[in-house]
């Protein structure tokens, strides 16, 4: 492979350098690698991983059609952090997932891992707030960690309570939700009864 760099002209056009309010672009080539078009050069996965970690905002595009790989990468590097020490997805987990595809659920199935997700991280940030004031959370091993969450057992109780109570109130909205959507799709059959509303 070689290892000299293409010139910048081949590689971005002043159109997709900056991209969508200011959005960084990196496109991919047919041998895999990535362009990173604001530095004009290379870069590797791990370099993508860090931008995601630092959170930059970024897309990947197909050099060639212009395709939107940003997902596909994504995944890579998810892919490659299971199959490291420490994964998070059990085998039981990932198979429930595929069972989702192509279920009427798929949908707010998406949407409703992505709100947990996100209402997880703000807990996650909560904790390391709490945690700054004594230690510093990125120097912190495993075994300190559960030094730590032992000591706060009250506030993680709290936290844990709230989390599961806004995950189960995601859920009862989906629930809602696609009562309402049925009823709407099958008010005109004779006979349908629409399923009860929450009071």
């Amino acid at each position: 492979m070689p290892t000299s760099r293409r010139p910048a002209t081949d590689a971005s056009s002043p159109t997709d350098t900056a991209g969508a309010a200011g959005m960084r672009v990196l496109k991919k080539y047919p041998n895999r690698r990535l362009y990173d078009t604001s530095a004009s050069t290379y870069i590797t996965l791990a370099d993508v991983k860090q931008m995601v970690l630092d959170s930059v905002a970024f897309e990947v595009r197909d050099a060639k059609t212009g395709d939107d790989l940003t997902r596909s990468i994504l995944l890579q590097i998810i892919l490659e952090e299971e199959t490291g020490g420490a994964p998070i997805f059990t085998a039981n987990m990932l198979a429930q997932i595929i069972r989702v595809y192509g279920h009427a659920m798929q949908g707010m199935m998406g949407s409703y891992l992505e709100k947990n997700l996100q209402t997880f991280v703000e807990m996650q940030a909560r904790l390391a707030d709490q945690a700054r004031g004594l230690y510093d959370p990125k120097a912190f091993t495993p075994e300190m960690w559960a030094q730590f969450m032992s000591g706060q057992a009250p506030v993680m109780q709290n936290l844990m309570g709230n989390y599961l109570e806004q995950s189960k109130n995601l859920f009862v909205q989906m629930q809602e939700q696609m009562g309402k959507q049925a009823g709407g799709l099958m008010g005109g059959f004779p006979g349908f009864v629409p399923p009860p509303t929450k009071p």
